[in-house]
């Protein structure tokens, strides 16, 4: 495997039942799932990898390729995040993600913390976020039980640009209408409390129980950058701009919007709606051009 200062990743693709058609007809996304609900477009993850052109794997690329991550990600034991894009034609369950000890400890991978890009969404569209109040744990159980937990959830109306900064513990739901880009840990872990429908998903109460966080979400301010932790950090740019890939991280770039170019290490590629490309730590210089809207991350 040669190196390369521009990657275009592409991505795997999962059928859940309440997916739609969007990321095929408004992002592009080749896949022959019907429905199709989520797009893993930057991802290591064996539940669903990343491709290079060749059909070789994102992670087998870096295992070929060491440095290329950069130093800001030596003290991660695996690659650090997982982008995707999700097409909620329909409600998704109301779940929680633990946090990296709990997660180590009873499902021996990493917990997940996460951000929420909104990019389309039909009128009144909305979605779960915490709780509108404290309440106590026999009151979480209870509302399991006989099916009221949305009394108390604090629904929020969302729009296209909105950002959701949603730490491990915090108790969410995606509702219908919405496309979102999101950002997360690299983890796969998702413990459901029930369908938003008001259908019981008793599988993982007892472990949701253990792991939320009963209490209104709290308010971040991440600056000039729609979100950062120590995972990630996301910043959205529209139309042309310059950036520089250093030795600190790599950095990936999701087109959200438009098409144009863009350029690092002598080579210039056409971009559009729904491409995702991954450059190297130490790529140098970058530009984009054109009428696009891009989403940036590097850790």
């Amino acid at each position: 495997m040669k190196n390369m200062a521009i990657i275009k990743l592409t991505p795997s693709c999962k059928d859940y039942l309440w997916g739609g058609s969007r990321l095929r007809t408004d992002f592009g996304i080749k896949s022959d799932l019907d429905p199709l609900a989520e797009a893993w477009v930057l991802s290591c993850h064996p539940d669903g990898p990343s491709y290079l052109p060749d059909g070789t794997t994102l992670a087998e690329y870096l295992a070929a390729h060491p440095g290329c991550l950069g130093t800001d990600c030596d003290k991660f034991e695996q690659f650090p995040i997982l982008t995707k894009f999700i097409d909620a034609k329909n409600n998704l369950s109301i779940q929680v993600h633990p946090s990296n000890d709990y997660a180590l400890k009873n499902e021996h991978q990493y917990g997940k913390t996460e951000m929420w890009y909104v990019l389309d969404c039909e009128p009144g569209a909305y979605l779960y976020y915490g709780f509108d109040h404290e309440i106590s744990k026999a009151e979480f159980e209870e509302r399991i039980k006989n099916n009221t937990l949305t009394e108390v959830l604090n629904a929020v109306p969302v729009h296209k640009g909105d950002c959701f900064f949603i730490p491990s513990g915090t108790l969410h739901a995606i509702c219908k209408g919405i496309v979102i880009a999101e950002v997360q840990q690299n983890s796969n872990v998702t413990y459901r409390v029930y369908g938003a429908d008001g259908k019981p998903r008793a599988l993982h109460v007892a472990k949701a129980l253990d792991v939320t966080l009963r209490t209104p979400p709290v308010k971040h301010d991440f600056g000039s950058h729609l979100a950062q932790c120590e995972y990630f950090t996301v910043d959205a740019r529209k139309g042309a701009f310059a950036d520089a890939v250093d030795g600190k991280s790599f950095v990936s770039l999701l087109i959200t919007e438009g098409e144009g170019t863009l350029t690092c290490g002598g080579e210039m590629v056409s971009v559009k709606k729904g491409d995702s490309y991954f450059l190297p730590a130490n790529s140098g210089s970058y530009t984009v051009q054109g009428n696009c809207q891009t989403l940036v991350t590097r850790v």
